[in-house]
């Protein structure tokens, strides 16, 4: 995968068009300097919540209203989450090497806001270009608005939040099921931050201007798979499907099914018309999440990508709960057998994983895996009888999601 993917590149992109510095004094002849922020700056946390910026790391949850109930505590500490281990995702990476500057303002407009008395940017521990990225960049810095970089391991249960302050603090990545803000932690997604150091310089209406009226802003994408030039892009929440395909070349070969969310996320009819928003993918049971978005070769079995992926999720259990540790390895034993065609019949055995599954969890990571296979198993239907039949439509064994550790590092 590229850095990124610009085609050409666009007046909204924001956070990571082109031909701009690294250095610490390009950024600031590009930006300009961060404007003066009080804790609790009631003028700035008004403009932050009329802009509708939403966190950019897969839930989507208001970001005023984080900030709002971290600073109310007396001790307070921000965490900038770049780990993204997810490893289809390449988005924060590509952030932090190519921009790392902005992330740091949005972590120091945060720490500021809320005032905290520790600032941390955590960063997977293979993502090499973006830790020296980073690490080039705090070193530019003033010494006062220096956060302290902490490398975490590159596992998928790694960037849940609750796990993340975990392994800040020395501990173990892994969930705790605690919600950090309730306790005095604000965790941010790194894109998040980048965009909120914009907002407290240019403000609402500026950062309103893209996006739409429900959903404003920009956001970007890990965009794989059938298109010409696969990489990271930035598109204005509201375009199509075909505009974002476009802004990587177009397709380079028949399409009809897309992945839209990431390995949390839900596999859907291709549909050049699909409006990128959550209200639009809700009415079709997806959702942006972590915006990872693959176009699936039509040459391509779904039913084996599928399989490829549930086994590297049940290998990625935090090992904490039943559902994760025996419920997802069956589902993946099941789902292996149906790749291979080695069962005939599987349909009543996996309906009774997901009821085992379901909502039974100690963490999202058993529920989100789940989405992903039951919207896998859904959209390919006609596949998956011919697997039970020992066939196959595919042309093409080329995998298309990456599913075994590997990544690949911006």
């Amino acid at each position: 995968m590229r850095a990124f993917a610009y085609s050409p590149a666009l007046e909204r992109d924001r956070l990571l068009a082109p031909g701009r510095g690294r250095g610490y004094g390009s950024h600031l002849a590009t930006y300009g300097s961060l404007p003066r922020i009080a804790k609790r700056d009631g003028r700035l946390l008004a403009e932050i919540e009329q802009s509708g910026l939403t966190g950019r790391g897969g839930a989507g949850f208001p970001t005023v209203t984080k900030l709002y109930s971290v600073a109310k505590e007396s001790r307070a500490a921000v965490v900038a989450n770049g780990t993204e281990g997810e490893p289809a995702s390449d988005k924060d990476k590509v952030l932090l090497a190519c921009n790392p500057h902005l992330v740091l303002d949005g972590l120091a407009v945060a720490g500021r806001l809320v005032g905290a008395r520790t600032t941390t940017i955590a960063v997977g521990c293979a993502a090499t270009a973006a830790v020296s990225g980073v690490e080039a960049a705090i070193e530019e810095r003033p010494s006062a608005e220096r956060p302290r970089l902490v490398l975490v391991p590159d596992r998928f249960v790694a960037g849940e939040e609750s796990a993340l302050v975990s392994a800040v603090d020395g501990g173990a990545a892994e969930p705790t099921g605690r919600r950090p803000y309730r306790s005095g932690v604000l965790v941010q997604n790194v894109e998040t931050l980048a965009h909120l150091a914009l907002v407290a310089r240019r403000g609402a209406e500026w950062f309103r201007q893209a996006g739409t009226q429900a959903e404003p802003g920009t956001a970007l994408a890990s965009v794989r798979g059938a298109v010409a030039s696969p990489g990271v892009v930035e598109f204005a929440l509201g375009a199509t499907l075909g505009e974002l395909f476009e802004r990587c070349g177009g397709l380079s070969e028949p399409v009809d099914a897309v992945l839209i969310g990431g390995y949390f996320g839900k596999w859907l009819r291709a549909d050049a018309e699909l409006v990128l928003t959550e209200e639009s993918l809700r009415a079709r049971g997806g959702a942006l999440g972590a915006r990872v978005i693959v176009a699936l070769p039509r040459a391509s079995c779904g039913i084996v990508e599928v399989a490829r992926v549930a086994r590297y999720m049940a290998g990625e259990s935090a090992g904490q709960c039943g559902p994760c540790v025996f419920g997802l390895s069956a589902l993946a034993d099941e789902l292996d057998a149906l790749a291979t065609g080695r069962l005939g019949a599987t349909a009543e055995r996996i309906a009774k994983l997901e009821a085992q599954i379901a909502r039974r969890g100690a963490c999202a990571h058993p529920d989100g895996t789940l989405g992903f296979v039951t919207s896998g198993l859904e959209l390919f239907s006609d596949e998956v009888e011919l697997h039970r039949r020992g066939t196959c439509s595919a042309t093409s064994h080329a995998h298309v999601l990456p599913a075994d550790g590997s990544k690949v590092i911006a």
